[in-house]
């Protein structure tokens, strides 16, 4: 599988949690110059900026460390920009999900609610 495979298994399973917990997907891969937002979620008031990381079992790396000081500014930078296009005059919170999968099956998940701020 590519890097961009597996990306999307991630992603698919991350916004299908998102719809059964009462979220609305508003984008996904919404990308401008220098940032990309994963998934962009709506429920009530709040939006979900959501970052999903997902790695092969066993891969050298995990998901939490992929979430650093360089990709939280770009990440804060394109929803700042998602916002203002969308004119959204709403607060908005920064998840993270750390997708594991053993091939293309997810075996471990998990959604950290506020994992950073802008």
């Amino acid at each position: 599988m590519t890097s961009r495979e597996i990306g999307n298994i991630g992603e698919e399973y991350t916004a299908a949690f998102l719809r059964e917990n009462g979220c609305e997907i508003l984008a996904r891969n919404y990308c401008i110059r220098g940032g990309e937002l994963d998934i962009v979620a709506k429920k009530g008031n709040l939006i979900h900026i959501v970052e999903v990381k997902t790695r092969k079992r066993g891969a050298l790396s995990g998901g939490e460390e992929a979430i650093t000081p360089k990709k939280i500014s770009r990440v804060v930078k394109a929803a700042r920009a998602y916002i203002d296009a969308n004119g959204f005059e709403t607060s908005c919170v920064f998840d993270a999900a750390i997708v594991e999968l053993e091939g293309s099956k997810v075996v471990k998940f998990e959604y950290i609610q506020r994992a950073f701020t802008a």
